[in-house]
């Protein structure tokens, strides 16, 4: 008899995982049905009421003058070696500066970041990257070339294929996400890590099975595990979902915040009502499930995180918890007036957020 406490024997082991396996998996894949069901009633509901604005989808054939604007920086494009693709990014400054790298949430895109590529640009080279699958950058078919392990790889060839070794990393979101990986899988290719609205992934993932309020929140994950049907609700009534996920009481940016403006509006509904352009940005999330939990955790450069606490989407107490897992100086700034797309909601806080953790770190290295 094995003694109390002693380890499990290989075949009881594997049954163990086994089961918490299927159990993971029962949940997700129930909970897909409970938010295609949700959908689904939605989607009658709005066939009821208006059943000829219900299909109407309208296709922007051209861009909103904002995306061309010069003050932003210069459309660039840059083709990686190993993969094939092809990314459309936006630099401002000059070339030999500093890099920093910009890296955008769902659903947005390089625009998302317009106010940190005026502010930074005095003192770096500003790349706001259209992530893999979005806009302008190529989007491959296959919802297996959108694991983490390649968005990963995507972030170090980009910088590599810049010329740099070495940056500054923004990420806001699913960008967040990225940006967390990255800085745990390549340490070196990071000096400071700046994440705004997502935990590190680690507090994601043992929150979200701990608490079912943010279960709830996090809904549109298990959603988008569905074939098609995501990206078919995104286009009902003429991409009313997209509009009110900036603009609506429950999820938009809230009235004390820097409203988008109608031209705003216009350049997301360009991107994103272009034919195919919203399967890309959902295969990033259909591949989440079998990524994590993660093997490796910590982060080992500085690191600022910053929070809107009326995020409706994510919950304010995983921001805390994220410490734990930075083994370097942190800073935490919540804001109580922001919402979930706090550089754009607050620019002005942010900026001065971030210029205050990047010279407050420049002094700390002198001294």
């Amino acid at each position: 008899m094995a003694r109390p406490g002693a380890a499990c024997p290989p075949p009881a082991r594997r049954v163990m995982v086994a089961a918490r396996a299927l159990l993971f998996w029962a949940l997700v894949y129930s909970y897909c049905g409970v938010c295609a069901c949700i959908a689904g009633l939605r989607l009658l509901w709005s066939i009821g009421r208006r059943p000829g604005e219900t299909f109407r989808w309208v296709v922007r054939e051209n861009p909103p003058a904002c995306l061309n604007d010069p003050s932003l920086g210069t459309h660039c494009y840059v083709r990686i070696k190993d993969s094939g693709l092809r990314f459309h990014y936006v630099a401002a400054g000059e070339r030999g500066k500093p890099l920093m790298l910009l890296l955008h949430g769902f659903p947005e895109f390089w625009y998302s970041w317009r106010h940190q590529l005026r502010e930074f640009k005095s003192e770096y080279r500003v790349v706001a990257l259209d992530l893999r699958g979005y806009g302008e950058t190529d989007a491959p078919s296959h919802k297996e070339n959108y694991k983490l392990d390649c968005l990963i790889t995507d972030v170090k060839d980009i910088l590599e294929s810049l010329g740099y070794n070495k940056c500054v990393l923004v990420g806001h979101d699913w960008g967040g996400m990225i940006a967390w990986l990255v800085a745990i899988c390549y340490p070196e290719m990071v000096t400071k890590l700046i994440v705004v609205n997502f935990p590190h992934p680690s507090v994601f993932t043992e929150y979200i099975l701990r608490h079912p309020s943010q279960l709830i929140k996090s809904g549109y994950y298990f959603f988008f595990q569905m074939p098609w049907f995501p990206e078919f609700m995104f286009t009902v009534n003429d991409f009313k979902v997209l509009k009110s996920l900036f603009t609506s009481q429950a999820t938009g940016i809230g009235r004390k915040g820097c409203r988008l403006t109608e031209e705003d509006i216009e350049s997301y509904l360009y991107v994103f009502s272009q034919p195919g352009a919203l399967t890309g940005p959902i295969n990033h999330y259909r591949n989440i499930f079998s990524c994590l939990p993660l093997q490796h955790h910590e982060v080992v450069m500085p690191t600022l995180l910053l929070w809107g606490e009326r995020d409706a989407f994510m919950e304010v107490e995983m921001a805390e918890i994220t410490r734990i897992y930075v083994k370097n100086h942190f800073r935490l700034t919540i804001l109580s007036e922001a919402s979930h797309w706090l550089q754009q909601d607050q620019p002005d806080i942010v900026n001065k957020l971030i210029w205050t953790f990047l010279k407050e770190e420049i002094t700390r290295k002198r001294e």
